[in-house]
């Protein structure tokens, strides 16, 4: 396989990792959500203004309390019945589980706000909603039938449609993650929803704090798609994650081809294998505590909102455009992921798009998620204890 397949292999395996684990909200955002910062007005920087939805972090409205604007309407969308979760393949602590939930959208809508509400927030690791397009609703059907019980594992991402342009157009509208709360986007912007769109929700249960069962719902937040509002859209930067054990560390999992394999067992071989993929998709092979990873932007656009995502080893992480940064969090708070907005970036086709994270392999030492947990080499995976590095950029397209 030439250079030119194999980045194109990658890249349509790495649109799994749109799961990416409780970031920035796309729609925001996994995994948290754009929210108005200090120094940054909402009405003019950014077209999202953040609320706390009562997660921990709060002070603020949630979204329900914003009144709405001309034409606008709440919408409810909850898991159908409580969800017990579990680790699908026996191994490990992690359990993603996708629902398809349905909004009932007979004409064409834009989202223009989202409160995720995590039913069992001390199990939910992170809440992400994928729109469903009408052509791929059959297919998120089906899969839904073939699965046992309510909804269907799906480790990496959704499972529904082509994957190939999903990390520069990623299908996400929202998402929650610790420190996250809810969104409403400022007037004039929105995430189009086609009619007869579908949604999929994908909640990452993280088992090391039980199995308690689960209902979580979201509060969509909708204009008719007949308004002249500019649609929002996700790109998504992922860099590799190659974290070897510390010196005078040993252990079963101290290879990196174990750590690979564990990694696949627990996630399956398509998911697991990201940690290779990325390698592919960024060119190179870092080893140690800092990992980078740069690509061209493939079209203009315009940077509204960003944010960064990593797990429990996180120290630092910043994404940057030609060498300017856009984000900066030079101390990560795994329970702080909301996205922060930024004043117009204007990129043009072929610019640099970097993102870059620090992790601390000595924080499985002093955080209880590790207590029992063997020494390992970190790579990317899907688990709470395992690691990511990953940038996402709420953009509009001119």
């Amino acid at each position: 396989m030439n250079r030119r397949s194999r980045v194109a292999a990658a890249a349509a395996a790495l649109g799994l990792l749109v799961a990416g684990c409780g970031t920035g909200d796309s729609g925001g955002a996994d995994n948290g959500h754009p929210g108005a910062e200090a120094g940054h007005d909402p009405g003019t920087t950014t077209p999202s203004e953040s609320t706390d939805a009562g997660h921990g972090h709060g002070g603020t409205e949630p979204v329900k309390a914003r009144p709405l604007r001309a034409g606008e309407r709440f919408l409810d969308l909850r898991m159908p019945a409580p969800y017990t979760p579990s680790a699908p393949t026996g191994k490990g602590t992690d359990d993603y589980r996708c629902f398809l939930l349905d909004p009932g959208l007979t004409e064409d809508a834009f989202l223009t706000g989202i409160d995720v509400l995590p039913g069992n927030p001390d199990v939910v690791h992170h809440v992400i909603l994928f729109q469903v397009p009408p052509g791929q609703v059959a297919e998120a059907k089906r899969i839904d039938a073939g699965s046992e019980g309510q909804g269907w594992t799906c480790f990496g991402g959704s499972g529904v449609g082509a994957v190939g342009d999903s990390i520069d157009r990623a299908p996400w509208i929202g998402a929650w993650a610790p420190g996250g709360g809810g969104t409403v986007h400022q007037k004039g912007y929105g995430v189009p929803l086609a009619a007869g769109t579908q949604v999929v929700m994908q909640v990452h249960y993280n088992l090391l704090a039980g199995t308690e069962p689960d209902t979580s719902a979201a509060r969509l937040r909708l204009a008719p798609g007949s308004q002249d509002l500019k649609p929002l859209e996700t790109v998504l930067l992922p860099a590799p994650v190659e974290l070897p054990c510390r010196p005078g560390k040993t252990g079963p999992l101290c290879g990196r081809a174990a750590a690979m394999a564990d990694v696949k067992a627990r996630f399956g071989e398509r998911a697991g294998a990201l940690g290779d993929l990325l390698h592919v998709l960024c060119g190179a092979e870092p080893v140690g505590p800092v990992q980078t990873c740069t690509r061209k932007a493939n079209a203009p656009m315009t940077i509204r909102a960003a944010a960064g995502h990593m797990h429990l080893l996180g120290r630092a992480i910043s994404v940057q455009v030609n060498g300017r940064k856009v984000l900066d969090i030079p101390v990560w708070n795994f329970d702080d992921q909301k996205s922060r907005p930024v004043p117009p970036v204007e990129v043009k086709a072929g610019d640099d798009l970097t993102v870059t994270c620090r992790h601390d392999q000595s924080l499985r030492d002093r955080l209880p998620a590790f207590d029992g947990q063997p020494e390992r080499y970190v790579v990317w995976g899907e688990g709470t204890t395992d690691e990511m590095c990953l940038g996402i950029l709420l953009v509009t397209r001119p």
